[in-house]
């Protein structure tokens, strides 16, 4: 069964199994859903991403711990939950990361909510921000100028992760509860660009 919405068009494919390994009823995606138990299934377990960058989403309508789901094959939870702060086990809903762009992405972190204080631009992958001189374990504000980012909570691209991108919030998180619905403090040690 594939399901499509008529917006975002692109190049996206994500196939779902509602079991680990990929096992049990299987649906493919070009575009997002916001409730996986509206399609008859109760959880994803594994997933496949055949083309495209993708996020998801604990709760339906994109709501909660966020998941990066780049090319390739998630075979169970652990492969693509990383290293969460706290466990979950479910992801009810996904979405294409439409301005994904490797090679293009560009963004600023600022020192200050509201896009005030120390600032430094980033173009490349960094495991440790204050390996690369960020003096702070937080990011006050962020401004996606290109492209999209997964922010992790740790260094090591470890603990919570935040996607951002050009194209949501004019590209702009003021304070980190704009980070994503599930942001409960600033804390940001390592940032990489998403692959398309």
């Amino acid at each position: 069964m594939t399901q499509t919405n008529p917006v975002p068009m692109g190049p996206w494919k994500i196939s779902v199994y509602d079991q680990e390994f990929f096992q049990g009823k299987r649906m493919e995606f070009t575009a997002c859903c916001q409730n996986i138990m509206e399609c008859g299934m109760e959880n994803i377990r594994s997933l496949k991403v055949e083309c495209g960058a993708w996020v998801g989403y604990e709760h339906s309508s994109f709501i909660g711990q966020q998941f990066v789901l780049e090319k390739g094959d998630y075979p169970c939870f652990e492969a693509y939950s990383g290293s969460n702060s706290y466990r979950i086990e479910r992801m009810i809903s996904f979405r294409p990361i439409c301005c994904a762009n490797h090679k293009e992405s560009r963004m600023t972190i600022f020192e200050s909510e509201n896009m005030l204080g120390r600032q430094f631009e980033l173009s490349d992958d960094y495991p440790s921000l204050q390996a690369m001189g960020w003096i702070n374990k937080e990011v006050g504000s962020m401004h996606v100028q290109s492209g999209a980012f997964v922010c992790y909570q740790f260094p090591g691209y470890r603990g919570q992760q935040y996607i951002l991108e050009s194209d949501c919030h004019g590209g702009e998180y003021k304070c980190y509860r704009e980070f994503g619905s599930h942001s409960q403090t600033p804390q940001i040690q390592s940032i990489r660009r998403i692959q398309h």
